[in-house]
């Protein structure tokens, strides 16, 4: 094992620490909203604005993590988002936060933790070498699948008998060790800081031509944005579906049986990395997503919803490193930050459109259909899969995206 591979394992047990803690928020803040207001469309608005400073601060990140030190920024984004949550806790504590009381400390903790992105990424790429990469990313699924994994079943079953506060508590306690694991690694690495002689706005086109000027990986971007889309509204839309018919336990035991899926295979290309195939094996895994995804939606049933819900996260590391392995190998090095910045920006719209309209239509379809909100729900879930399913298809025979693996 390279040194540079064990800062990269130094660093991804930071953020592991760290995913727990903001999937256990994540989850509290969802039952809280959903038992508030009985509306799928508040628990979107939360997501919404989590996803919101992402979206608009991502490309200006990037730029600034290929010209200030990445580990500083790192640092800086991950120790400052504890201020959102902070607030959060507050109004906890002074009688019950109100909706805009959780929104308001959501986007301030997401307008922080957007620094930290494009400097994890590009970080990633200065201390592995291209053999590492898939390992690397199979290893950064794991981590971001402890949010569903784990953080839905310490959720549930403390939420039985104590309340939102202390997930809140928990969670700020693990941003003291990210920092603490970002300067440990920092420490050990030279600093990416360059004098750079172009302007802001130059850099800004620089990320953009880096990924615009590659039709392939354009192509591959947007297929990044629709699958975040349709996760998007499996994501949000999954919960109010099963607390419809279940309690918050029950919806923690089945999060955390669904994300399992997720972990197997991000345990094995972590183990075997992913060496050739690499389309194939991403269109297939999309497109057994979506009809995953259609399965988990048909009906309130917790073994069909926990089977599907099950192997539709475990063709999401597949996915997720195909995409990830096929754009670091076609973008230069002192690019990295600036790409990740505009892929970023691009990739999560899909999220952002999903979480601002999957809530409101679920609401106007129970309205206007008389079904239960969770049946709503579980309809728009159905559609989001088919929609998958057709763009997995679609992404198999595109020619550009093949010749990208040709290059590699």
């Amino acid at each position: 094992m390279t040194k540079g591979f064990q800062r990269f394992l130094l660093l991804w047990a930071g953020e592991l620490v760290s995913s727990i803690g903001g999937g256990l928020t994540s989850f509290g803040l969802t039952v809280y909203a959903f038992r508030e207001t009985g509306s799928a469309a508040s628990t979107a608005l939360i997501a919404f604005l989590a996803f919101m400073p992402n979206l608009l601060l991502g490309i200006p990140a990037g730029v600034l993590a290929d010209r200030f030190d990445r580990r500083l920024l790192m640092m800086l984004g991950d120790g400052l988002s504890a201020v959102g949550i902070v607030y959060i806790f507050i109004s906890m504590q002074n009688g019950g936060a109100e909706l805009w009381q959780i929104c308001l400390g959501v986007t301030i903790s997401s307008g922080f933790s957007s620094l930290m992105e494009p400097a994890y990424k590009a970080t990633a790429s200065d201390q592995l070498s291209k053999e590492e990469y898939v390992k690397a990313s199979g290893l950064v699924s794991i981590a971001g699948s402890a949010r569903y994994l784990i953080s839905p079943l310490i959720a549930g079953l403390l939420l039985a008998v104590t309340d939102i506060k202390l997930l809140l508590v928990i969670d700020i306690c693990t941003f003291f060790l990210t920092v603490s694991t970002t300067a440990v690694v920092r420490n050990g690495l030279e600093r990416n800081q360059t004098k750079s002689v172009t302007s802001f706005a130059d850099d800004l086109k620089c990320g953009w031509n880096a990924v615009a000027g590659n039709r392939g990986i354009l192509t591959l971007v947007v297929m990044a944005a629709v699958m975040t889309f349709c996760m998007g509204v499996m994501q949000i839309l999954s919960e109010p579906m099963v607390l419809d018919f279940e309690s918050s336990r029950t919806l923690g035991i089945v999060e955390t049986i669904c994300a399992a899926g997720m972990l197997v295979t991000s345990v094995i290309l972590g183990a075997k990395g992913m060496k050739k195939g690499i389309v194939k094996a991403l269109s297939l895994s999309l497109c057994f997503a979506g009809v995953c995804m259609s399965g988990f939606g048909a009906k309130e049933n917790l073994l069909t919803i926990g089977v599907f819900g099950f192997m539709f996260f475990a063709m999401i590391p597949v996915a997720n490193s195909g995409l990830d392995y096929l754009v670091r190998t076609n973008i230069a090095n002192e690019l990295q930050g600036r790409a990740w910045g505009v892929i970023g920006f691009i990739s999560q719209l899909g999220y952002v459109v999903s979480y601002g309209l999957s809530g409101v239509f679920a609401d106007v379809i129970a309205r206007l259909s008389g079904l239960s909100v969770g049946r709503s729900c579980g309809a728009l879930i159905m559609v989001s899969g088919i929609l998958l399913v057709v763009s997995a298809l679609a992404l198999y025979f595109t020619k550009s995206v093949r010749e990208l693996e040709k290059s590699c």
